[in-house]
């Protein structure tokens, strides 16, 4: 794959995005990356603030759009807005 062709994912691991549980989405998030083999389709990373913080998640970005993720909603978020946009 080109690298042009690579979908962007990052999570913010800033204070409060780390306290709300933001090991745990990025956790979850490698899992899933790795069991539908998505390595040469997501480029997967760490970031600080992407100013979610009011929103009481952990942010997300994919694609340029900012979410807001809970760590229970994470396969779910995954499997509903990564898995359609990089298949």
């Amino acid at each position: 794959k080109e690298w042009s062709d690579m979908k962007e994912l990052s999570v913010c691991i800033g204070s409060c995005c780390h306290e709300r549980g933001s090991y745990n989405v990025i956790q979850a998030f490698t899992h899933l990356i790795e069991d539908f083999d998505l390595h040469n389709k997501i480029d997967f990373k760490a970031a600080f603030c992407m100013k979610q913080c009011s929103s009481g998640a952990v942010g997300v970005m994919f694609d340029g759009e900012r979410y807001s993720v809970a760590p229970q909603e994470a396969e779910e978020f995954f499997k509903n807005t990564v898995l359609p946009n990089v298949k």
